[in-house]
């Protein structure tokens, strides 16, 4: 069977492909298979048919990969500047940024710093919190203004941290 239509699938994978190499790898793949099927105990009635219709499923196959795989050639790519978001010094700005914030949550006092964190970073609604901490919903309102404004202040002492990095809402702790 290899020596049989080994010559006129590589043609007929050489004029879909456009690529020697790749034609020669998709025919052995195509007579792998349909050996692998006769090995395996399949009758095979015609085995040209059956050739043809594993390289039609292969070049399908290689179809869909070459769809997934596009994109713009890598000095394409190397042209676009990187997102500011990536650059050293921002990346930098942000890491202190984080730093000056979770040291100012830490020194708030622990009511204050519990509330914050339960509705804040939790994601708990306040009426939650309130229950949670046994507490009324207005103590928790005024405990988390009080870290939000001590956050705020502590923020406006970092010029560079409103240029940079700053999420898009511009309130960076609500």
């Amino acid at each position: 069977m290899h020596e049989r239509y080994y010559d006129e699938l590589l043609r007929f994978f050489a004029h879909s492909v456009k690529d020697v190499h790749e034609a020669q790898d998709l025919t052995q793949q195509t007579i792998q298979r349909v050996l692998e099927r006769r090995y395996a105990g399949g009758e095979v009635d015609n085995v040209r048919a059956l050739l043809y219709e594993v390289a039609r499923n292969l070049l399908i196959d290689r179809h869909r990969q070459l769809q997934l795989r596009r994109h713009e050639s890598d000095a394409v790519l190397l042209e676009h500047a990187a997102p500011a978001a990536c650059e050293p010094e921002v990346v930098y700005a942000g890491q202190q940024r984080v730093q000056l914030l979770v040291s100012t949550i830490e020194a708030l006092p622990p009511r204050c710093r519990q509330a914050f964190i339960l509705h804040k970073i939790e994601g708990l609604p306040q009426a939650e919190v309130a229950h949670t901490m046994g507490v009324s919903l207005n103590m928790v309102e005024r405990h988390i203004m009080l870290a939000v404004a001590t956050c705020r202040k502590a923020l406006g002492g970092m010029p560079e941290a409103r240029r940079v990095a700053q999420p898009a809402t511009g309130d960076p702790v609500d």
